[in-house]
């Protein structure tokens, strides 16, 4: 019943096919009976449904090509996701670096863990989990970047030093860190962090660093002002 929700909820506001359903289900393998399976898990997301306190199982509405999931005014933790993002990234642009931060903070609480305790192997459900996982490190990038815009650079740079462990071919992270260690006069590390990132690009895909990673290290090399926080004023 879990992957029946989720695809219903990817979906919500939009009819989801039964074929979709059976894909998500079973992949390419599903059973004889597979449609009639649908309608039985169909039947019991709506009995659970009924259950809830935001949803009533008048929720799911069965369409001729599939079914439809009716959130009204239901909270669904995506869709404030995105609103926040979206403000975020509006006053991000404005130049209002603190909004733009509380914004992001607001946007990272809503992820709680993972989009689905199980693996999402069916199309909708994986094209799903990889977009919220790009954007959850779409939102701690920008969150970075109000940091950093707002002078508190030394406050991210263990997040920072996790990412690059953790995200290891993402070299916006590696920029991001080389970027606060030279502005908290460790340029000898930021350095450090930049032949890391090449090696591991090296070994992995056999690649050079990015050409604003290539750029950020050449600034740092000859301490470029440009790199340093404008002043308030």
């Amino acid at each position: 019943m879990e992957i029946t929700l989720a695809t219903l909820l990817v979906s919500a506001g939009r009819v989801t096919t039964k074929e979709q359903l059976i894909t998500e289900l079973w992949g390419d393998r599903p059973p004889r009976r597979a449609t009639a399976a649908v309608h039985v898990y169909i039947s019991q997301l709506r009995r659970f449904l009924s259950a809830a306190d935001d949803l009533d199982g008048q929720a799911v509405i069965t369409k001729p090509a599939g079914y439809l999931l009716l959130l009204d005014d239901a909270e669904y933790d995506v869709a404030e996701f995105q609103q926040a993002m979206r403000i975020g990234r509006a006053h991000q642009l404005a130049g209002r670096h603190e909004q733009a931060l509380e914004a992001f903070d607001q946007a990272q609480s809503l992820v709680r863990g993972p989009v689905l305790e199980t693996t999402a192997e069916g199309p909708v459900l994986a094209s799903f989990a990889a977009w919220v996982e790009e954007e959850r490190l779409a939102c701690l990038e920008l969150s970075v970047e109000a940091h950093t815009e707002l002078g508190r650079h030394r406050e991210v740079i263990s997040l920072l030093g996790s990412l690059t462990a953790q995200y290891p071919l993402r070299e916006s992270f590696y920029r991001q860190l080389m970027l606060v260690l030279y502005r908290s006069e460790r340029q000898a590390e930021a350095l450090q962090v930049y032949h890391s990132a090449q090696r591991v690009l090296r070994a992995e895909l056999g690649l050079e660093p990015c050409r604003s990673l290539r750029r950020l290290h050449r600034a740092i090399l000859t301490s470029d002002r440009l790199l340093d926080l404008p002043a308030a004023s």
